[in-house]
């Protein structure tokens, strides 16, 4: 039975992988023929939300979408905090975008506080204006100036968003969403909006998204290699089906009337008596599919973003991301029956996945026969290797055979990490920090330390079951060449990882202006 039960859990990953892989190249090819869509002409506006960013790196972003290649493009960032503190972000800003077509904006209270004190307002010169003028003046202000920079109370990412939604008004026809720490590439802005053009029923499309700083280290390295499979294989399967289930915060674009219609629903979501503050990009997308609109992917329009390089702060980020996947997991299943029936099999397969691959590690780890554990190691590694395998054919990059590694860091650390986060649903006040001031949080290492209890617990149990029941040279033979196939894997892959971080080393900082003269920069990364 138990062999019979993890033999299943393979047949069923590699009938999925097969299933998903074809629609995901269906997709590519699709996309691929869509060079000669006509240039849009409609009007875009880019939000983009601000929280203690590095200096340089918001530098970066606002200078890429300064030289966004899009004529009719309104920006407005909001910074999320009012304090002293909070102003080099305005600073950068105005500093990139230049003064003359560059308007500023002070505000004591945000949107859902302005009417319970004062406040002030400023341009480039500060000035003091009544409270309840400054929603008017927001409006004015976006409607009049193509670059626009917003600082307010401090409420959360959904609260600025909120701000940046709202100053757009009617100004615009799409709506661009973009993160602080995100690169963009020229073009995108142009070929998100090409989507939404061509394709009316269409409500909002995601771009290609990459890991600007791949190269930190092993995590961000790995995380390099699990976001080109995230986009360009399940997004671009579920983009075939018109059902991409999460529009990425780094880079995606919507419809404004959709955005402005359900604004108020997505603001103010509540789960279980708590008001949510993370998963904002998956709630807006599951909103826009509530109206019966579908979503795609395309790998036309690209950018760079920063991911954590460090063991601890990446599993804060993945256990929020998982509590905000599972909370909207449950509203995306009340439209089910608006979309295709592979939305329905999508979401069940991913959220009962780890449930069945907890459940089938236990059954064969607590059987007392080391026999188990050894076709546990070797199941989980033979299925990276086959995802790694694909990801290097469609890729044509022999870097993605290292995706196989990953496999390995999703057992040990995200597997027991979706757990606790199922567990804690409800708490929102755990999450990454913004990158000036980064905060250690070490809660999320309680359920992997459990985890590693019951696995060692496991492996005792067996040792102590095998203990004195010598083994047939038969079995003493599978047993040493298994053993010397998976440490000498490891040993090479270990090999191969150090040589390529070697040739990497040190790793360059990113230029936006380099990157425009040499093209190749953006695609290579």
């Amino acid at each position: 039975d138990n062999y019979f039960a993890f033999g299943l859990y393979g047949g069923i990953m590699v009938l999925h992988l097969i299933i998903q892989s074809v629609a995901a190249l269906l997709e590519h090819s699709r996309i691929a023929g869509e060079d000669d869509l006509e240039d849009s002409d409609k009007k875009v506006g880019l939000v983009i939300a601000a929280f203690q960013e590095d200096p340089e790196l918001m530098r970066q972003c606002l200078l890429s979408a300064k030289l966004l290649n899009y004529p009719k493009l309104k920006i407005v960032m909001v910074v999320d905090g009012n304090d002293d503190d909070d102003y080099y972000m305005r600073d950068i800003f105005v500093d990139v975008m230049g003064k003359k077509e560059t308007a500023t904006f002070y505000w004591q209270h945000n949107w859902h506080t302005y009417r319970t004190g004062g406040g002030s307002t400023s341009s480039i010169e500060d000035m003091e204006e009544d409270v309840e003028e400054a929603p008017r003046q927001i409006l004015q202000m976006v409607e009049d100036h193509p670059y626009n920079c917003i600082m307010q109370q401090w409420g959360g990412k959904r609260e600025a968003l909120y701000t940046g939604f709202k100053a757009l008004a009617d100004t615009v026809d799409y709506i661009e969403v973009c993160d602080s720490d995100t690169i963009l590439d020229q073009e995108c802005a142009g070929e998100l909006a090409k989507v939404l053009d061509k394709y009316q029923y269409i409500g909002a499309v995601v771009g290609d998204v990459r890991i600007l700083n791949k190269h930190d280290s092993l995590i961000s390295f790995l995380s390099c290699l699990r976001y080109w499979m995230a986009f360009n294989v399940e997004r671009a399967c579920q983009s075939f089906f018109n059902c991409v289930t999460c529009i990425s915060g780094p880079l995606g674009m919507y419809r404004r009337h959709l955005v402005q219609e359900v604004l108020e629903q997505w603001y103010s979501q509540f789960f279980c008596g708590s008001k949510c503050t993370f998963g904002d990009d998956r709630h807006l997308t599951n909103r826009i599919l509530s109206l019966g609109y579908g979503t795609k992917f395309t790998w036309r329009a690209r950018c760079l973003t920063e991911t954590p390089s460090k063991y601890l702060r990446w599993l804060n980020q993945q256990t929020r991301w998982t509590k905000s996947y599972y909370r909207e997991w449950l509203y995306n299943a009340l439209w089910f029956h608006k979309h295709s029936l592979w939305m329905t099999y999508d979401s069940v397969f991913s959220g009962l996945f780890p449930v069945f691959l907890t459940i089938t590690t236990l059954q064969l780890v607590y059987r007392g026969k080391i026999w188990n554990i050894l076709l546990l190691l070797h199941i989980i590694q033979v299925i990276g290797i086959v995802k790694s395998i694909y990801a290097f054919a469609l890729s044509r990059r022999p870097i993605m055979l290292f995706m196989s590694i990953y496999s390995l860091l999703y057992f040990t650390s995200l597997l027991p990490s979706k757990f606790f986060a199922l567990c804690t649903i409800n708490k929102t006040n755990w999450g990454t920090s913004g990158r000036k001031k980064i905060i250690a949080n070490y809660i999320p290492l309680v359920p992997l330390s459990i985890w590693f209890t019951i696995l060692l617990g496991g492996c005792g149990y067996t040792a102590y079951q095998e203990w004195g029941n010598p083994f047939d040279r038969q079995k003493q033979a599978y047993l040493i060449i298994g053993t010397c196939f998976y440490t000498i894997y490891w040993l090479c892959m270990t090999a191969a990882y150090i040589v390529y971080k070697a040739r990497h080393y040190p790793a360059k900082q990113y230029s936006v202006i380099a990157s425009q003269r040499s093209p190749k920069t953006t695609e290579e990364v």
